[in-house]
């Protein structure tokens, strides 16, 4: 996509910054690196906890107020190797919520624990009997990196080495014309949450705000399968409320719209989100310029109800970009980005609890 394409939202343009680093659960250690020297170039003082979380404390007007923590998870969906096979194929399954089809046959890059391993996703070949449900399950899978076991190892690629489309391979695209085209990119779950918070805290630099209340910018890791990262932080720093900032699914027949309008979760299959918190948001949405769109979930859950489920928080809530698709190539509506980032920052600015 042609840098001009994405010039005018500084969202997209810190979102396709980080498209460029590999992140499975685990490995989240470049994303750290890079949030790190982002950070500290606008004058903060980021913190790595333990579990390899990302943490921005903000003082606010209101010292005394209760704490909120707002976050965005920095993994991405993955396979991971489970075996090295004599022939020096790998076989993988899923980490996440990824399915063979959404990925397909596509170059991957293995992260050993020495080098990075370019490899390509195979199915094998449909011409023979038996082909009509191949590529749907994992027992079909292989990677494919021309190496020897040998020298596999020696990249330090083995059981548990995550593998992530190639660069290339993950966009952003525009769709269409006009003023707000369809983005397109290999998985906005979570980027474009972390590039929402990620300029909302520049602007906060840029213009010196300080939030309404004593507040922390998290970014954690492995969200994909167990949301172990936010339940660490938040069961170490007990927030008032916590916040999860990634994205919302348009389901069919659901009632979300691809229109540039966030979404808010009001319920998932962890629990019903709070509800005096829920309103706010909306309300502060359009104070703010937008609107965000309510929606329920029956199969999904997030950072923020896996937190309140845990006991780790006692109000939490949920909102971002409303996109179609999921765990793969995922689309959206370009204005949307921004309008999180806009939302973000007038809840930490005026929400006094």
């Amino acid at each position: 996509m042609p840098a001009s394409d994405i010039g005018d939202c500084p969202v997209l343009s810190l979102f396709s910054e980080l498209l460029e680093i590999p992140s499975p659960p685990g490995r989240e250690e470049r994303i750290v690196d890079y949030l790190r020297t982002k950070l500290i170039g606008w004058g903060y003082a980021p913190v790595i906890d333990p579990a390899g979380n990302v943490m921005v404390r903000l003082p606010g007007r209101m010292s005394d107020g209760p704490t909120v923590c707002l976050a965005a998870h920095m993994d991405e969906i993955a396979v991971v190797v489970t075996l090295v096979e004599p022939n020096g194929d790998l076989r993988v399954i899923n980490s996440g919520g990824l399915i063979p089809p959404k990925i397909g046959e596509r170059p991957v890059v293995l992260l050993g624990d020495q080098a990075d391993v370019p490899a390509i996703v195979s199915f094998g070949s449909t011409h023979r009997p038996g082909t009509q449900g191949i590529g749907t399950d994992w027992h079909d899978a292989r990677l494919v990196t021309g190496l020897s076991v040998a020298e596999l190892a020696a990249a330090g690629v083995r059981p548990g080495t995550p593998a992530v489309p190639t660069r290339d391979g993950r966009g952003p695209i525009v769709l269409g014309n006009g003023p707000d085209p369809l983005v397109a990119a290999w998985t906005f779950d979570d980027r474009a949450g972390v590039a929402a918070l990620l300029n909302s805290l520049r602007e906060f630099h840029e213009k010196s705000l300080q939030p309404a209340l004593p507040t922390m910018v998290a970014f954690t890791v492995h969200e994909e399968g167990g949301c172990h990262g936010a339940k660490v932080l938040a069961h170490r720093e007990r927030p008032d409320v916590f916040i999860a900032i990634d994205g919302c699914p348009v389901l069919p027949d659901g009632p979300l719209e691809l229109d540039g309008r966030p979404g808010i979760w009001s319920k998932d299959q962890e629990t019903n989100y709070d509800q005096a918190l829920f309103r706010d948001l909306r309300r502060l949405a359009k104070e703010a310029g937008t609107e965000l769109q309510p929606v329920v979930y029956e199969r999904a859950a997030s950072d923020a109800g896996r937190v309140y489920a845990s006991g780790a928080a006692p109000r939490v809530g949920f909102f971002g970009q409303v996109r179609r698709n999921s765990h793969g190539f995922e689309i959206a509506r370009k204005s949307v980005f921004a309008n999180v980032s806009r939302v973000i920052t007038a809840f930490m600015t005026q929400w006094t609890g």
